[in-house]
């Protein structure tokens, strides 16, 4: 247990230009103090001691503002900035070297009482307010982008963003440079699928009105040019005389 907490606290130093102390980072980052609890609270879980685990885990959440379960499964390396609002569910699982921002939520979207909530692969980033929800897996080096609703699965490299989430990225991302990241989600890697499909329709109407442009120049120079297969009208009535 306290051999996974040094490794959380050397994450801190890696991810969080910030971090200048270790008593800075003990006293200072709730998302130490996080996980500082579940650490604790996962091996007394484990050893079915769950009430305990259960009350202990809420203590750590009334200091810290973020809610992990004790029966959650968390990997090595895992670092969550500033962290307010935060929530990992009981059947959760995170690999290695994960980053989350505030406000994420890995949730369940069912009342089973199997798998219910998400797995994160290895060197995964999660956004700010990103929402993950259901037994899905996101796949090792993805990114969730800020404020994203991902209720499907995400393949390995994939970054995915808007709600409901959509990939716009399918590269391997380097795992040794998380902070390349634009955990906010600006970044011309980055762009909005919804803004894009207005984009297109824009594009379309403009083409439109060009078109139609055209086709009325074409028929005002229909009617100023006279017919020359027409009869003359004052032919036609000399004859008739």
């Amino acid at each position: 247990m306290f051999k996974r907490f040094r490794e959380d606290l050397q994450a801190v130093f890696h991810r969080d230009p910030a971090a200048r102390t270790v008593l800075e980072v003990l006293i200072c980052y709730p998302g130490i103090h996080a996980l500082l609890g579940y650490r604790l609270t996962h091996w007394l879980w484990a050893r079915r001691f769950r009430f305990l685990a259960r009350f202990l885990s809420q203590l750590f959440r009334f200091f810290s503002g973020i809610e992990i379960h004790p029966g959650a499964k968390i990997g090595k390396g895992f670092f969550i900035d500033h962290g307010m609002g935060v929530v990992i569910g009981e059947t959760a699982e995170i690999g290695d070297n994960v980053t989350m921002y505030h406000g994420v939520t890995l949730g369940g979207t069912s009342w089973d009482k199997g798998k219910r909530h998400p797995t994160l692969g290895d060197n995964v980033i999660v956004g700010a307010g990103a929402k993950i929800l259901g037994p899905i897996t996101i796949g090792t080096n993805a990114r969730v982008g800020s404020n994203a609703v991902v209720v499907k699965d995400v393949p390995p490299g994939c970054t995915v963003v808007g709600i409901p989430g959509r990939i716009v990225v399918n590269h391997a991302a380097p795992a040794d440079h998380p902070l390349a990241f634009p955990v906010y989600g600006q970044s011309g890697e980055m762009p909005d699928p919804v803004a894009r499909a207005v984009t297109c329709v824009l594009d379309q109407v403009k083409q439109m009105d060009q078109r139609l442009k055209e086709l009325e120049s074409s028929n005002e120079d229909m009617e100023k040019t006279p017919d020359a297969t027409l009869p003359n009208q004052r032919g036609f009535s000399r004859r008739g005389r």
